[in-house]
């Protein structure tokens, strides 16, 4: 079978077991991992292996970009203090643990390559855990932690992961060079992230075309990680920082058209990314113990695979809970500013490491003559087949064990704000429009000539907005109000009063990001539902 053949076999797979853990209620990394174990072990089907120098950069990149795209930035600042703790503390404690432990283990590791597999197994993945987490309706501090953390420990753990294998070539290591590569990798590399950031936003608002502002959209992460890996920097904190700067500028830059485009493709090269690294993390399995049933018993690979994986989880356990509650017992000041979560928070943040793509990339991408790589490789599968499978099972029933659930909603609260507010913008931008000479607040947006206005069609676009203040003032009222009413009936009138409209939604809601009352996730919302009508229009 042809490679191509045998990737297009795996993705119809991969879509019909995603398929099958939706109407489960299981996420679908889970499904995906043990569905492409089982493949592996068909007798007669191709293997699907992946060149090592391709990894990365086929699959990290565009991954990062759009997790950071999604990051809201007022609530990643607001928890900036513990998604550093973790991201870059307990990246690197999880390191140099599982490198003693392994040394401990396995004698004929070298130190650099017991460090090695340990910068493999150390940075968690979100993408189960935030699956699981957000449909049990968990604190949204909690997603937001988890998913920072997600996003920044990469850079971490692939900066000490590059600084051991440089250290299993050199006869003797310098660490002043190694702290000085922790130093600049990731100053080096945000810079670089910001450049790009910024000359995108220059080209974004130039470029007319919808189908090569998608592509660009696309290429942007590329943009960010080549010159970056090829500077040897950090690339993963360029591609983060270049989603992050754009996340914040591209409601302003970027047209609706454009913006429903782009979403929709990045969603689907998101989807299709995540199954194969979550399939091919299974297919491999096979293959390397085939490998390695030569050199060692089965008994003593499955007890290095169980040591290192519980070793991971206790090691997240155990600096969750040290970060979280012993700085603010020795600082009342940070205990007063930011009061201690419950236990069971803390607990669910510990419980919630399960690894993933980072840890499978930078594994497969060691080198064919590196020392013990069939083992490394071994003993990564089994950290992220342990910590998926067991975790990511139990997770829900320890959420509801522990009662960690939000009692409201913020997110609602939040999206009825912004709706109401928008909302009351483009009333007093239509009633701008239809009394010239009244004061209103437009922004300095120029009104359209008085004698190109209809006004019959102006008040009915405005008594449609009415009616939406009025429905969204009674949810600001009452909250737990049932939801009868058919919010999302548009109105059909002229086509240019319904985009003065919908301009003066867009610039409140804006604003009200801008001001901190909601967030980019609810901007994002919103302004979705906005440029979908505003679609509409285009059509009729």
């Amino acid at each position: 079978m042809h490679p191509i053949e045998a990737i297009l076999m795996l993705l119809v797979a991969a879509a019909g077991m995603a398929y099958v853990a939706g109407r489960v209620g299981v996420p679908y990394a889970l499904l995906l991992v043990v569905g492409g174990l089982a493949l592996g072990f068909v007798p007669g089907l191709p293997r699907v292996v992946l060149e090592p120098e391709y990894v990365f950069v086929l699959f990290l990149p565009p991954l990062l970009y759009y997790a950071a795209l999604q990051t809201s930035w007022r609530d990643f600042s607001a928890n900036l203090r513990p998604i550093t703790t973790l991201a870059f503390g307990l990246t690197l404690f999880t390191t140099a643990a599982v490198a003693v432990i392994v040394k401990w283990m396995i004698p004929e590791f070298s130190w650099p390559v017991a460090f090695v597999l340990g910068a493999i197994v150390s940075p968690p993945d979100a993408v189960a855990a935030t699956a699981v987490a957000q449909r049990l309706g968990v604190p949204k501090r909690i997603i937001t932690i988890l998913e920072g953390e997600s996003l920044v420990n990469d850079a971490a753990a692939l900066v000490a992961y590059r600084v051991a294998i440089l250290a299993t070539a050199m006869t003797h290591f310098a660490p002043a060079d190694a702290l000085i590569k922790f130093v600049v990798a990731p100053v080096g590399g945000i810079a670089i992230g910001l450049i790009v950031g910024m000359v995108i936003v220059k080209v974004r608002p130039k470029v007319r075309d919808v189908s090569v502002e998608t592509a660009l959209s696309l290429l942007t992460p590329y943009i960010a990680y080549l010159p970056a890996e090829h500077l040897g920097v950090s690339s993963v904190l360029a591609v983060v920082t270049t989603g992050l700067y754009l996340a914040r500028r591209i409601p302003r830059i970027v047209g609706p058209t454009a913006r429903l485009r782009a979403y929709a493709v990045w969603d689907t090269v998101v989807f299709i990314l995540n199954c194969l690294v979550f399939i091919l993390i299974g297919l491999q399995l096979p293959e390397i113990l085939e490998r390695l049933k030569d050199e060692m018993s089965m008994r003593l690979l499955i007890g290095y695979g169980a040591a290192v994986s519980v070793a991971t989880v206790l090691v997240r356990l155990a600096w969750v809970f040290m970060a979280t509650y012993v700085p603010r017992w020795i600082f009342p000041a940070l205990r007063e500013r930011d009061p201690a979560p419950p236990p069971g928070h803390a607990f669910v943040i510990g419980w919630t490491g399960m690894r993933g793509i980072v840890s499978l990339a930078a594994a497969m991408a060691l080198a064919n003559e590196f020392p013990h790589r069939d083992l490394i490789l071994f003993i990564t599968f089994c950290v992220i087949l342990v910590t998926l499978l067991a975790q990511g099972l139990t997770l829900p029933w320890i959420i509801r064990r522990l009662g960690v659930q939000e009692s409201g909603d913020q997110d609602a609260e939040e999206e009825v704000t912004a709706r109401y507010l928008s909302a009351l913008a483009a009333v007093e931008r239509l009633d701008a429009i239809l009394n010239p000479g009244q004061p209103a607040n437009g922004e300095g947006v120029e009104l359209p000539s008085p004698a190109m206005v209809n006004r019959d069609a102006v008040l009915r676009v405005r008594a449609d907005y009415e009616r939406r203040i009025g429905y969204f003032s009674s949810r600001l009222i009452d909250p737990m109000r049932a939801d009868n009413d058919n919010e999302s009936a548009r109105c059909r009138t002229t086509e240019d009063a319904h985009r003065e409209a919908l301009a003066a939604e867009r610039r409140m809601l804006l604003r009200l990001r801008d001001d901190g009352v909601i967030g980019d996730e609810i901007l994002r919302r919103v302004q979705h539902a906005l440029d979908l009508e505003e679609s509409r229009l285009d059509d009729e």
